[in-house]
Parts: structure tokens; sequence; C-alpha cells
């Protein structure tokens, strides 16, 4: 084994998030805490320095000696390691840049919620507290700028924060999560270095003691996040991110499924070391050759053909409590996937409403589908939603049902299968204290052809139930009436013709066909009709004649509707993608 391979394996690596509102001192802290700095880190970007804050995901890292905890772990598995390093990943907390903070979200093993002590929880700490639920399994809450405080009323003020935090926390997957306080810059971003940070330290033990040994695998196809692309001269092109799953070499070949260009790993690099390779959960930089850095800053490296490009998706979906109003079909949303946000066309659909016999004439069938934990499959019926269905229609009702959603991309995005979804409207106010964050899944079916409206989405069969009610006109014989009011004058009704109807008097008939030019049409009652039917329209017949003879012809052409006792009931479903349009009756 190589020095540099085991320099590979000595180190343990886990990512730590640091999230918060804009300006609570992330940077501060991610630099009071660090030792090495990475590319990007400490706001390098010179727009971010002008504006005093992150712009884009900063690495930096800090190496402690392996804890016990973890030491007893790592002997049970067998493995090699003698220190633990820290790689805190500092989000941004502009509101404009959520894209970026959920792009690393799904590398982060702990987040560090970083909280102004002064102003507590604000609108975008409520946002990454969403991001970590979805995406992360522990998290510490750091209550920053404590040297704000007066000192004689410092400590009330902590206990105070630390309580409306834990009562914040009550309802997410972090209750009882430690609080701790600092001041990571005392005097703020503009005073000396010479002030030293305080509580660091022990946030340094803290964070050790939360540590766990996460779930690395270095099976399967390479999956790396790049975050920034920059040449070394002589040398070649430097991708630098984490690598979300697989493993990669020196001389591997890679693939950036963006650009569909294969590259020749020419060298690995952790935190300036090199390495001859690493897997799941590393920060890495990897060198190529030939490749123009402004090609890429941002996007994924995987294992050549193993991710695929879709122009649209199906994903599993549940509404995120705190997004205020509905989600409506045929809405656009930013669809966060994979290491993208595009807008998408989103459509909801569900399961069928629970199975009932054909609904009886004067009642809309039922529109509240069953829950089950059921998977997507192309071979099964869906129901049209035109809305995302919540289970909170009384206070007391269950969770919401089994919904999906068909994503349409306004460009293409490349993603693995089964990769988490958020959906959000960015596009609100950024100073509206509102959540911006509506709805979150999993990518469950993905389509690969541009022209995926004519030859995938056939395949989806959602429909919508219609039903349409006309009037019984006149009795030709016992097995033949003519209706109207059913369809317009210009309804091609040969689409109709043998549909089922059903008379509100009980008898079920078939269409025939058209009857004139007004739009009237012919019904065959196979059974006959009842006795009492034909009393009934008789007596409404005989009416109409006598109104008829003082006023002329024109009311016998069009009577009154509620003048006709009989109605006549049309209900049938469409396949919303079906390209014919066909009507179907079960």
């Amino acid at each position: 084994m190589s020095d540099s391979t085991v320099s590979r394996t000595k180190t343990l690596n886990f990512n730590v998030g640091v999230l918060g509102h804009v300006d609570s001192g992330k940077t501060s802290l991610a630099r009071a805490l660090s030792s090495t700095a990475s590319t990007a880190a400490f706001d390098k970007n010179p727009q971010s320095r002008e504006r005093g804050i992150t712009l884009d995901l900063g690495f930096s890292s800090f190496t402690v000696d392996l804890p016990h905890h973890l030491q007893e772990s790592l002997g049970q598995q067998q493995q090699q390691h003698d220190s633990l390093q820290f790689t805190l990943v500092d989000c941004p907390g502009h509101a404009s840049l959520i894209r970026t903070i959920i792009g690393g979200a799904q590398i982060i093993d702990l987040m560090m919620l970083v909280v102004d002590v002064v102003k507590g929880v604000q609108t975008q700490t409520a946002e990454c507290l969403l991001i970590g639920e979805l995406t992360c399994p522990r998290m510490v809450v750091v209550l920053n700028k404590i040297d704000l405080l007066p000192a004689n009323k410092r400590q009330s003020a902590i206990e105070k924060m630390t309580k409306r935090m834990h009562k914040t926390l009550e309802g997410t997957r972090f209750k009882e999560c430690p609080v701790i306080a600092v001041a990571a810059k005392p005097g703020g971003p503009e005073a000396a270095d010479t002030e030293q940070p305080q509580g660091v330290p022990e946030l340094i033990e803290l964070l050790k003691k939360q540590t766990y040994l996460p779930q690395r695998d270095p099976g399967g196809d390479l999956l790396m996040a790049v975050d920034h692309c920059f040449s070394i001269r002589g040398q070649g092109t430097v991708m630098t991110g984490t690598i979300l799953q697989g493993s990669l070499a020196i001389n591997d070949t890679v693939e950036i499924p963006a650009l569909k260009v294969t590259k020749k790993v020419k060298s690995v690099q952790m935190f300036r070391k090199p390495v001859s390779g690493a897997m799941q959960g590393d920060r890495v930089g990897v060198c190529v050759t030939q490749f123009d850095p402004k090609l890429l800053e941002r996007g994924v490296v995987c294992t050549p053909g193993s991710l695929r490009t879709l122009y649209a998706a199906v994903i599993s979906v549940r509404k995120i409590g705190y997004f205020k109003g509905s989600l409506a079909t045929r809405t656009k949303f930013h669809i966060t996937v994979g290491h993208e946000t595009v807008m998408a066309r989103v459509t909801f659909f569900g399961l069928p409403p629970v199975a009932v016999s054909e609904p009886p004439s004067d009642s809309k069938p039922p529109q509240e589908p069953c829950s089950l934990e059921t998977a997507f499959t192309f071979d099964r019926e869906y129901f049209y939603q035109d809305e995302y269905l919540t289970g909170q229609r009384e206070v007391t009702s269950g969770p919401d049902p089994e919904q999906w959603a068909l994503l349409e991309f306004e460009h293409p995005v490349t993603c693995p299968s089964l990769c988490l979804v958020i959906g959000s409207k960015l596009d609100t106010d950024i100073h509206a204290n509102t959540c911006r964050l509506a709805f979150q899944g999993r990518l469950l079916q993905g389509f690969e052809d541009k022209g995926y409206a004519d030859t995938a989405l056939p395949r989806l069969r959602i429909y919508k139930t219609k039903q349409k009610e006309g009037q019984v006109d006149r009795v030709t014989d016992d097995y033949t009436v003519i209706g109207r009011s059913l369809f317009k004058k210009e309804t091609n009704l040969q689409l109709f013709v043998g549909l089922k109807v059903t008379l509100s008097t009980g008898e079920t008939g078939v269409i025939e066909g058209g009857f004139g030019q007004s739009g009237k049409y012919k019904i065959r009652v196979q059974a006959g009709l009842l006795p009492e039917t034909k009393q009934l329209l008789s007596s409404a017949s005989k009416k109409k004649g006598k109104g008829g003879s003082k006023g002329g012809s024109a009311i016998e052409e069009e009577p009154k509707a509620d003048s006709q006792p009989v109605s006549i009931h049309l209900h049938f479903k469409r396949y919303v993608f079906d390209p014919h349009k066909k009507m179907v009756q079960s």
C-alpha cells in the first residue's frame, strides 16, 4: 500500500453543514473552527466580500484526535483511522441563494444551525431547519454573537433563547438537540483579530461527542457533486467537490454528463494532500487534463453512462407543513433535483377514489382518494387532481393521502435515480416572513426522450371523471327517448355513440346517435321504459302541449329545464395523456 493510500485511510471525514439566516455569523464561526481553508472558503468570492455574505458553498476543515466512542465503533468494523476531519460546509443564508443550500445539504452528516442570539429564529433559520429535516439526521444549535448581550444579563438571555429554541424544535426530528452559546468573532466582522473567540473549544468538544460513524459505501457507480472548477498551470483542471456515492481512483475514467464528455483522472487530493483514491463522503480535488474550467462551475461527475438526463419525471410528493397556500396542478415551481434547480410545471395525481358502484344520479362521484402505501407503476390507473390533497380536512384527520406528481422541466436535468426532490417558490418576496419550500419527494421515474409527451406520457394512465346532465325531451316508443341539453349544437355526437346513460327514474340506455340539427340525441333503452316513467313523461308532454297552443310552437322546441321531470346522466372518464381523447366507461 502506498503512502498516499495510508493517508487516505487514516483520517475519517465527517461533513458538518453550517446553516442559518444571513448575517448570523456562519462564516466567522467556520473560520474560528478551522485550520485549513479550501476553495471558495471564507468569502473569496469578490461579490461576497462586497456584501459581506457567503455567496457559494464554502468548504474548510479541521482535524482532531479520533473520539473514544468512534474508536470503538471503528474497532468493531476493523477500520483503521487515527484522526477525525470535520469538513465544514458553510452554506449561504441569503434568501435568493436557497438553491445552493439545498445543493449542499445532500452531503451533510451533521447540521450546525447558527442563530443570532439577539434576533432568534428568522425566516431563513426556519427554512434551513426544514432542509436539515429533509436531509440530515443530527443537529447542534449554536447561539452566536453572545458578546452583543450586556454582561450582567448575558446568562439569563442565553437561557431564555435556549428554552425558546427547544420549544421551536419540539415538533421536529431534532427535539432535545444540544444548544451551545458562542461568540465566533467578538466585536463583529470589522473588529481586530486580537480578540479570542468565546466558547469555540467547548463547541469542538460538543461536535466530537455528536459524531457517529457515517454510512460510507465505496461500491456502486461514482457520483460526485462538483462545486468549483479551476485550472492550475502545468497540471490541468481541478474539480473540487464531495463524493456522494461510490469511489474514484487515479487513472479512472469519469464522465461530465452535462457536457457529454469523459476524462481520465490524473491525480486526487484531499485537503491539499495527494491520495490515490477517495470514496463516498470524502471531500476531494480531482485533476483532469484538456478541460476548460469555464464549462463547469457546478454540477456532477459520474461513472460513464450511469446518470440520466431527464426532460420530465414522476416523483412521490409530500407537502411541507409550513408552506402556506395550496399546491395547484399546472403551476410552475422551482425544482431542486440532484445538484440543479430548474423551473418545472407540476401535475398532481393520486389513487383512484374508493371504488363504488355507478354513482347515483343526483350526486357526484366520491372525491376522497384512499390512502395506501403504494409504489408508482405504469400498470395501474391514477386519479387527476386539480391540487395536492391534504389530510387536514378536519383537525383530527390523518396524514395526507399517498400522492405523486409529474414534473415537466423547462430545461433537461441530470440526476441519479431515487434522488431527493424539493419544490419551492423561490420567486416569493425574499423579505416576506414566509416559508418558500413547498413540497419534497423522491424521483421514481424519469423520461429521457425529448418527445416524452408523445412517446411516454400516454403510458401514464391518469384520468379525469366527467359528468354531463341533460333532460328527456320526448318519448318516441317504449324503447326509445329523445334527449336534449347534454351536448352543444356543434358537438361531434359520433364520439359519444355507444356510451351508457342513466335516467333519473332508474333505467339505463345507450346513446344511438344524433337527432336533428340542434344537439338532440336518440337513446335506446334496452329493457324498455318503466310504466311510471311513461306516465310521468306523457303527463309532462300534455302540459307542454297546452302551453304550446297559446304561445306558438317555439315553446315546444325549448321547454324550461325544470318542466321536464326526467333527467339523463352521462358518466365517463378520460385519460389526460391519451392522444385520441377517448371516453371510457367502466
